[in-house]
């Protein structure tokens, strides 16, 4: 039997990299998804090439009546959320003297607050349904330390650590499972606006940064999506019953705990 079969996820910022990969694996284990993303027409396209095991809807976590729109789309077209992937995130970086507040406050309430209140209603409604449910919050090796040009986003994802510790005490009262995964550095896309920023503020060449942080890996390179997926599907699992309140380092080594 598949570690998944007939349980239903809703994944935030799905639509491409990580969470993509993830709403992939949760497929490929007998999981529904909803693929959740504010860019609704590319979330589309992920869902029509995943099949009929996933749809999309759009979600702006910063918008609290998108929120509940999207769990309300998700539960009307699955019947229930079983598992909820917090995963839209941004990345920023700037020396303490350069940082603007309106960036800052961007930071947060798309990494912290959309995370808190997106779990609050997925939370609810676990709750009124009954039967628990599997709650996975997308931390970082960046909450575990700080970094010299990337106070805001490191503050942000410890945030999410502390966050995670805090729901998951709460909510299994409830029967509702909270765990977050920490990654290190992640190859994709996203690299290109991260690696720009460092080339900005250490006069890098584009890409080098990239290359360095690949090498001080002590696996030997960054990680992939593809090698966050066995967490992510185990900590939505049965096997993962007993297990609350954790932030597991996948990260290549980069970080031990």
């Amino acid at each position: 039997m598949k570690r998944l079969e007939g349980k239903t996820a809703l994944i935030t910022g799905a639509a491409r990299g990580i969470g993509l990969a993830f709403a992939k694996a949760y497929i490929a284990e007998g999981a529904r998804v909803a693929i959740a993303d504010i860019d609704f027409q590319r979330a589309q396209q992920s869902a029509s090439d995943l099949g009929e095991a996933a749809i999309a809807v759009k979600v702006d976590v910063t918008d609290q009546e998108s929120i509940d729109r999207a769990v309300t789309e998700t539960v009307s077209a699955f019947g229930k959320i079983d598992i909820l992937i917090n995963n839209a995130a941004i990345f920023t970086a700037a020396p303490i003297v350069e940082i603007e507040r309106a960036d800052y406050q961007r930071v947060f309430d798309i990494n912290v607050s959309g995370t808190l209140f997106t779990m609050q209603a997925v939370a609810r409604h676990m709750i009124d349904r009954g039967g628990g449910g599997k709650i996975i919050n997308m931390a970082s090796q960046a909450g575990r330390r700080g970094e010299p040009l990337v106070a805001v986003y490191c503050a942000s994802k410890a945030a999410i650590i502390s966050l995670t510790q805090s729901a998951a005490l709460n909510l299994i009262d409830h029967g509702i499972n909270v765990n977050a995964i920490a990654p290190g550095v992640v190859d994709g896309e996203h690299w290109d606006g991260v690696d720009a920023f460092f080339a900005k503020y250490e006069n890098k060449a584009p890409g080098q940064k990239k290359r360095e942080v690949g090498e001080s890996v002590p696996f030997g390179r960054m990680g992939t999506a593809e090698d966050l997926t066995g967490m992510a599907v185990f900590l939505a699992s049965d096997e993962a019953n007993y297990i609350l309140a954790q932030t597991y380092n996948v990260d290549g080594g980069q970080w031990m705990s």
